[in-house]
């Protein structure tokens, strides 16, 4: 490891807390915390909103499809000439990997989610965490956050797990439920979020 340099990698499951444990690391730490910035860096390099990509990412089938529909709608009008040009899964996925690794290059950070454990499994800086917590507790601060019923709650679980799994088995070829993607892994249903950043910040100043 780099003695000033860090990636960390934060996977989590829907409703674990594991985005707000990450800003608390980034505040402890005092870096930049990183999750839509890819997508902006998408909507750069392809011409379209960002409301359209995180539209189109959260449909269950055919939403590459819809990707390249969008794209040709939206970019032809600042770039006539990438109409015709043909937007690929992969190369999505290969575009926002770049934009992270340009990220990460320039700075020590966190990323959440993304696939970052993958696409940062060969650096020697990067730290890769998993953030899960007990499935009641997750359905009772979902549905808090959003306002919607126990049973709601639930089905957003559900459906957020099975696209980010589906997203991972995609591109990164292993499961988001393997342990060997990681090297920490934290309950926050049985370790307080402020604990689990705290132990964090300390594990990384360690290794420096």
């Amino acid at each position: 490891m780099n003695d000033n340099k860090f990636i960390i990698l934060v996977n989590r499951e829907a409703g674990s807390g594991g985005k707000e444990i990450a800003e608390k690391l980034g505040e402890m730490l005092n870096v930049n915390v990183y999750s839509k910035a890819a997508i902006k860096g998408l909507v750069q390099h392809f011409g379209i909103s960002e409301n359209e990509i995180e539209h189109i990412r959260s449909h269950k089938q055919n939403w590459w499809d819809e990707v390249c529909q969008f794209h040709k709608q939206f970019a032809a009008a600042s770039d006539p000439l990438t109409i015709d040009r043909e937007v690929t899964p992969m190369q999505l996925y290969h575009t926002e990997a770049k934009l992270l690794k340009e990220l990460a290059a320039e700075e020590s950070c966190i990323i959440v989610g993304r696939a970052g454990f993958h696409i940062f499994k060969d650096n020697p800086d990067a730290i890769r965490i998993f953030i899960v917590a007990d499935r009641e507790d997750r359905i009772a601060r979902i549905a808090g956050k959003l306002n919607v019923s126990d049973k709601e709650a639930a089905k957003i679980i559900d459906e957020v797990d099975k696209q980010r799994e589906n997203f991972t088995k995609t591109f990164a070829g292993v499961s988001r439920y393997d342990v060997r993607n990681y090297d920490l892994m934290y309950n926050a249903s049985h370790i307080k979020p402020d604990t689990i950043a705290r132990s964090l910040a300390f594990t990384i100043k360690d290794k420096q």
